[in-house]
């Protein structure tokens, strides 16, 4: 492969990854895309410099630019992450707050569920409501009342 071939690759993997990361990421390309780390763009950002064409050498603003790209990326995956944190947290607070209270809602297996909030989990970064045997996500709490 030569270093034109190797530069336009990166570039097309870079602007796809730029455009991967604006988009939802629920889409295939996203989630191909997400699990590339920092350090994976930097070997590849090495590899151009290595391979580049010494008569035609890679722009610096190009290099740049592309250093700033994964910065990003790195910043919106942390940023991300951190939200999805707090988002727990909010979650487990709200949920916690009915521990003692009757609740009716869809238990996990499907069926009804109503009673007496007896604790709070969280599974996968979801809080769940103890009501006996019968376990209900926060989201599908239908109606709370005073215990």
């Amino acid at each position: 492969m030569s270093s034109v071939d190797t530069n336009s690759n990166l570039a097309n993997l870079l602007n796809a990854t730029q455009s991967a990361t604006s988009t939802a990421k629920n889409s295939t390309n996203a989630s191909s895309f997400a699990s590339l780390t920092p350090d994976d763009f930097l070997k590849m950002l090495i590899t151009e410099l290595q391979n580049q064409d010494p008569m035609n050498p890679t722009d610096n603003t190009q290099i740049l630019q592309q250093i700033s790209e994964m910065s990003n990326i790195a910043a919106t995956s942390s940023l991300t992450s951190s939200l999805n944190g707090m988002l727990t947290e909010q979650n487990l607070s709200a949920a916690s707050a009915l521990v003692g209270r009757n609740v009716t809602g869809l238990a996990d297996d499907g069926s009804n569920a109503s009673g007496k909030v007896d604790s709070v989990t969280i599974a996968n970064g979801t809080a769940k409501l103890n009501i006996g045997q019968q376990t209900v996500s926060l989201k599908n709490i239908q109606q709370v009342t005073s215990g």
